[in-house]
C-alpha cells in the first residue's frame, strides 16, 4: 500500500500549480458552505427562538370556518351543483366561554408547562399629535410568566406594575420610538373600536427583537382591557407553553378534540416564515453545490490530464505487476488527497469567515433586529463540509482512474516506439 501512496504523491507534486488550484477550489466550496450555513441557520434559529419565547407554543381561540353552501345543502342535499357568490358571515361571539375550566384542566397536563388567558383587541394610541395603530393584549402577569419569559423582553423589568397600577401599560420599543416616547412615565391616549378614549401611563418598554411585534404590541392588565372593551370576564385566547415544542402540533390537535375550539400551533402560525427559511436553505445549498461542482471539474481535469501525460508511466507500472485495481487506487487517492487538504483549508476558511462575521458590529433591522449577525456555530457544518469535499473529490477522480486502469501497456509501448 505504501508504494501506491508514494506514486500518488509523486504525481501530485509533479503538477504543483494545478494541485494547489484544485485544493483552493475545494476549500472555497467548503468554507462558503460553513459560513453560509452558519449565517442562514443562525438567523433562522434566532427568529424561531424569539418567536417561541414571545408567542405561544399553542393558541386556543375562536375561528369561524364558514360553509357557504350550508343552506343549499340543507334544502337540496349534497347531490346538487351550486356556486355561492357571497355569504354573510355568522354573528360569532369572540370569546372562550369556559376558559377557567380549560385553564384548570390543562394546568395539570404533563405535556404542558403553563396556561394563561388573553384578551386581544385593536386600538389607536396617541401621543401628542402622533397616532399609531396597536395590538392590545390583556394578560394576567402571574400566569403569563408560565407561558413566556416575558420578563426577559421588558427593558426595565416592571411587569408587576400591571398588577399594582391598572392604568399602566407596557409598549413595544419600536412603537414607542414611532410615537416619540423615549422615557417612562409618559401619558398616552388609547382609543378603542367602540369609540371610548382612555389615558394610560407607559411603565415599561417591550423589546422582543421581532420587528412586527415591537412596532404594534401593547400589554396591559387583563381586567383593564376587559373594562375598556366592555368585555367583562371575557377572554378570546388561551395560550399554552409545552415541554417539547416539536410535539406542539400533536398536542394542539388533542386540545382541539377535547374542547372543540380552534387551536393553532407555533408551526402553523409561522408556516409562511418556515417556508421562507426552506427556500433560503435551498438557495444556500444550490450555491455551494455549484461551487463544489466547479471544484470537482477542476479535480477531474487535473487527474485526466495526468492520465494522458503519464500513459507511459502507467504502462511501466502495469508491466511491473501493478493490477488494474492498483491503478484505480493511485488516481482515486490522487483526488481524495486533494479533497482532504481542500477540506482542511476549507474548515479553516469557514472558521475565519465565522469570526469575521461575528466581529462585524452592525445593526440589523428587518424581520428581526440584532446587533450583528446571528450565527449558529454548530460543528456539524464542518463535518458536512468535509464529507461533501470527499464525496465530490471521489466522484471527480473515479472516471479518470477507471480509464487509466484500462490502458493497455503493449499499445502504449508500440505507439511510443
Amino acid at each position: 500500500m505504501k508504494h501506491i501512496f508514494f506514486v500518488t504523491l509523486k504525481f501530485l507534486f509533479e503538477r504543483k500549480r494545478q494541485t494547489v488550484v484544485a485544493i483552493v477550489g475545494v476549500s472555497i466550496g467548503v468554507g462558503a458552505f460553513i459560513a453560509m450555513a452558519s449565517l442562514m441557520n443562525g438567523f433562522q434559529k434566532y427568529f424561531i427562538e424569539q418567536a417561541l419565547d414571545v408567542n405561544a407554543h399553542i393558541t386556543l381561540k375562536i375561528k369561524d370556518e364558514p360553509d357557504k353552501g350550508k343552506i343549499i345543502k340543507l334544502a337540496y342535499g349534497d347531490n346538487v351543483y351550486y356556486q355561492v357568490f357571497g355569504a354573510k358571515p355568522k354573528d360569532l361571539k369572540d370569546k372562550v366561554t369556559d376558559f377557567k375550566f380549560i385553564i384548570a384542566k390543562y394546568e395539570k397536563d404533563k405535556d404542558i408547562v403553563g396556561v394563561s388567558p388573553h384578551l386581544t383587541g385593536q386600538g389607536i394610541v396617541k401621543y401628542g399629535t402622533i397616532e399609531k395603530s396597536a395590538s392590545l393584549i390583556g394578560i394576567d402577569p402571574v400566569l403569563e410568566r408560565t407561558t413566556s419569559p416575558i420578563d426577559r423582553f421588558t427593558i426595565n423589568k416592571k411587569l408587576d406594575t400591571l398588577i399594582t397600577d391598572r392604568d399602566s401599560i407596557i409598549i413595544g420599543k419600536l412603537l414607542a420610538r414611532d410615537l416619540g416616547i423615549d422615557e417612562l412615565g409618559k401619558k398616552v391616549i388609547l382609543t378603542t373600536p367602540n369609540g371610548s378614549t382612555h389615558l394610560f401611563k407607559v411603565t415599561d418598554f417591550f423589546e422582543s427583537g421581532i420587528t412586527m411585534l415591537d412596532q404594534t404590541r401593547i400589554y396591559m392588565n387583563l381586567k383593564t382591557l376587559q373594562t375598556i372593551l366592555n368585555k367583562i370576564n371575557e377572554v378570546n385566547e388561551i395560550v399554552f407553553r409545552v415541554k417539547d415544542v416539536n410535539k406542539a402540533d400533536e398536542i394542539a390537535d388533542r386540545i382541539n378534540k377535547d374542547t372543540g375550539y380552534y387551536t393553532e400551533s407555533w408551526k402553523k402560525a409561522f408556516r409562511n416564515f418556515l417556508q421562507l427559511f426552506k427556500i433560503q436553505n435551498y438557495i444556500t445549498y444550490m450555491i455551494v453545490f455549484a461551487i463544489l461542482i466547479v471544484s470537482a471539474f477542476g479535480i477531474f481535469n487535473i487527474i485526466m490530464m495526468t492520465v494522458l501525460e503519464k500513459k507511459r508511466d502507467i504502462a511501466i507500472l502495469k508491466a511491473l505487476g501493478y493490477e488494474d485495481s492498483d491503478i484505480v487506487k493511485i488516481f482515486v487517492f490522487h483526488g481524495i488527497t486533494i479533497g482532504f487538504f481542500g477540506s482542511l483549508l476549507g474548515c479553516l476558511t469557514g472558521y475565519l469567515l465565522q469570526e469575521f462575521l461575528a466581529s462585524v458590529n452592525i445593526s440589523v433591522e428587518g424581520l428581526v433586529r440584532t446587533k450583528g449577525f446571528a450565527l449558529d456555530r454548530n460543528p456539524v457544518y464542518f463535518l458536512y463540509g468535509v464529507l461533501f469535499a470527499f464525496f465530490f473529490s471521489f466522484i471527480a477522480a473515479f472516471y479518470p482512474s477507471y480509464k487509466a486502469s484500462k490502458l493497455n501497456p503493449v499499445d502504449i509501448f508500440r505507439s511510443s516506439a
